[in-house]
C-alpha cells in the first residue's frame, strides 16, 4: 500500500505529556537497594519508547540522535494505542537518544518499495547514509540511497547514487561508503550487489562479483578487510557461502571461510571489537545454522560458534558482551543456554566463550515475517531495538523499544505460593516453586512466621528452570502458625504470598504417662 506524503510536524503538547506519564513505573512492587544480581548491566524492563504503526527494519545512532527506518506511516507516544495521538512519519523518524523524545527531523521516503532498509552514520557522525527501496525523498527523485546532514537533518545534494534494486547494508569509513544489497547497477555502472563511493558520492573502482544479495557489511581497514555477509554462494568466481572478506580498495577476495555456514544459511548482521568479528545467521529448512559465530579479524580463524536454533537478525558488541536480536528457541548445548521451548527474542553472550548471560526481555513475533526484533543499536548506553513486534514483555509496544542500565530492573515473575504441613514433632515444612526474573538469575526468598521474618534463602532460577524449594521451621510442639513468603531480586520485592497455616505435631506421650 502506498503511503501518503507527509509534511514536517513537531511533537504536540499532548504527546509530550503522554511520554512523561509513560515513563512512570508500570508495576506495583516494593524496592530495596540490596543484593541486585544483574550480571550484564542492562535491565530487562523496557524504557518508555515511542511506537510505529508498522515495521522497523533499521536503527542507527549519531550525535545524540537515534534514527529509525522501515515501513510505517505514523509514530505514536509510549502507551498510546494504535490510532491515538499519532504523528506523521513516512518510513523515517528521529528520537533523542537519552530522553526518547520525538524530534522534528523528518523526511518522506516513498515510491518504489516504500521502505528504508539500512542506515549508517559516518565515523564523525556528521552524515547519515540511508538505503532501502524508495524512489523519492520528499519531492526529490532518488533511487534507494541518499545521505542526510545530521546537524540540520537536511538532504545532501551530493550523494544520490541510483540503485537498480534494494540497498540492504551500509558501512562507512573515513573516506569510503560501501553499499550492499540486491542491485546489479548503481550510478549507471554495473556493480553486482556491492559498490563503494567517496563520502561525496563518487563511484570508486572497487568491484566484486557477488551472485546473490548482500545483507551485512563490516569494515576492518586496520586489518585490510571489508567483511561481507548475505545470501550468496559465489564471490569473484569462487564458492563463498554467505561470508567473505574483500580488499577494501579493490574488491578482491582476501579471506574465505570454508565450512563456516551450510548452503541454506545466510549472514544477516556483522559486528566487531578490537580483535574479533561476530556474525548473526539465518537459515531455512533442515541442516542449517542460524546462531552466532565469533572469528578473529587478523587471520579469519573461528573463535567460537554457538549451537542455538532460531534465526539471528542483528548483533552488536558493547562492553565486552555480544547482544543479539533473534528468535532463539533452543540453546541447550551452548553454555548458559536453555532447552527447546518458547522463542526468546533477545540474548546477551560473553564474547570470550559464547556463554549466555541471564538477560531475557522478550517480544512477540509481530508483523510481516514474524521474527520479532530486526535491528539493534547502542546509543549513549541505551540499547534500542526495532522490528516487527507489537508487544514487549507481554505488554503492547509496537515496532520500537529500548533498555537502559539505570532505573528499575525487571521484577520477579510467577510469585510463589506456599504449602505447609507438619513434618514431625515441633516441625513445619514449607514448600513452594521458585519464581524467575528476566534480568537476575538469583532471587532471595524471605519466610515470615506470624508476620516475623524467620529466614532468608537465595536460589538461582530461570523461566525454564524453576526448582521446587523447601524450608523446615522449628517451633513449639503443638503450636499453630501462619506463614507467608516474599521474593526479591535485590531491587524489586513482590508482595507477600497468601498466608497458609499449619500446626506442628505435639510431643508423643510416654507409655507410662497418666
Amino acid at each position: 500500500m502506498r503511503l501518503r506524503k507527509f509534511t514536517t510536524r513537531f511533537v504536540t503538547t499532548t504527546s509530550t505529556v503522554v511520554l512523561l506519564a509513560a515513563a512512570a513505573p508500570l508495576t506495583a512492587v516494593g524496592a530495596t537497594a540490596r543484593g541486585h544480581t544483574n550480571e550484564q548491566g542492562l535491565t530487562a524492563e523496557p524504557m518508555a519508547t515511542w511506537q510505529t504503526d508498522g515495521i522497523v527494519w533499521t536503527v542507527a545512532y549519531a550525535r545524540g540522535v537515534v534514527y529509525v527506518g522501515g515501513e510505517f506511516g505514523t509514530v505514536r507516544p509510549p502507551g498510546a494505542e494504535p490510532g491515538e495521538d499519532e504523528v506523521a512519519r513516512e518510513n523515517f523518524a528521529a528520537f533523542d537518544a537519552t530522553t526518547g523524545a520525538l524530534l522534528p527531523c523528518t523526511h518522506s521516503f516513498s515510491g518504489f518499495g516504500n521502505a528504508v532498509r539500512a542506515m549508517k552514520a559516518s565515523p564523525d557522525g556528521k552524515k547519515l547514509y540511508v538505503g532501502g527501496s524508495f524512489g523519492a525523498v520528499d519531492d526529490t527523485k532518488v533511487y534507494s540511497a541518499v545521505a542526510l546532514n545530521t546537524a540540520d537533518c537536511s538532504l545532501r545534494k551530493d550523494f544520490h547514487p541510483g540503485a537498480s534494486a534494494t540497498v540492504r547494508a551500509i558501512e562507512t569509513t573515513g573516506n569510503t561508503v560501501y553499499l550492499g544489497g540486491d542491485f546489479t547497477r548503481i550510478s549507471n555502472h554495473t556493480r553486482n550487489r556491492i559498490a563503494a563511493f567517496t563520502a561525496s558520492g563518487e563511484l570508486l573502482p572497487f568491484k566484486a562479483d557477488i551472485d546473490q544479495g548482500v545483507s551485512a557489511l563490516l569494515a576492518a581497514p586496520d586489518h585490510g578487510k571489508l567483511l561481507v555477509g548475505g545470501d550468496f554462494h559465489n564471490v569473484n568466481g569462487r564458492a563463498e557461502q554467505a561470508l567473505v572478506a574483500l580488499n577494501p580498495s579493490t574488491g578482491a577476495t582476501v579471506t574465505s571461510f570454508p565450512n563456516w555456514l551450510p548452503k541454506r544459511s545466510s549472514v544477516k548482521s556483522l559486528a566487531r571489537d578490537d580483535s574479533n568479528f561476530y556474525l548473526g545467521a539465518d537459515g531455512r529448512g533442515t541442516g542449517i545454522f542460524d546462531g552466532r559465530i565469533a572469528g578473529r579479524l587478523s587471520d579469519g580463524k573461528m573463535v567460537w560458534k554457538d549451537v542455538c536454533q532460531g534465526a539471528t537478525q542483528s548483533v552488536l558488541v558493547y562492553n565486552g558482551l555480544l547482544y543479539s536480536g533473534s528468535h532463539a528457541h533452543y540453546c541447550g548445548l551452548t553454555p548458559g543456554g536453555f532447552p527447546d521451548g518458547p522463542r526468546r527474542h533477545f540474548l546477551v553472550q560473553s564474547v570470550r566463550d559464547s556463554r549466555i548471560l541471564h538477560w531475557f526481555p522478550n517480544t512477540n513475533e509481530g508483523l510481516g515475517e514474524g521474527v520479532g526484533p530486526r535491528s539493534i543499536v547502542m546509543a549513549d548506553g541505551i540499547l534500542w531495538a526495532g522490528g516487527e513486534f507489537t508487544t514487549v514483555n507481554g505488554k503492547p509496544q509496537q515496532g520500537l523499544t529500548r533498555f537502559g542500565s539505570g532505573g528499575r530492573s525487571s521484577a520477579p515473575l510467577a510469585a510463589p505460593r506456599l504449602a505447609a504441613k507438619s513434618s514431625g514433632t515441633g516441625k513445619v515444612t514449607l514448600t513452594w516453586r521458585a519464581a524467575w526474573d528476566r534480568d537476575d538469575a538469583e532471587l532471595t526468598y524471605r519466610i515470615y512466621r506470624d508476620g516475623a521474618l524467620v529466614t532468608s534463602i537465595r536460589k538461582k532460577s530461570a523461566e525454564w528452570d524453576r526448582p521446587d524449594m523447601t524450608y523446615t521451621d522449628s517451633v513449639t510442639a503443638g503450636s499453630r502458625h501462619s506463614y507467608t513468603v516474599t521474593v526479591s531480586d535485590g531491587e524489586n520485592t513482590l508482595p507477600r504470598s497468601p498466608a497458609v497455616e499449619a500446626t506442628a505435631l505435639a510431643a508423643k506421650r510416654s507409655a507410662g504417662a497418666l
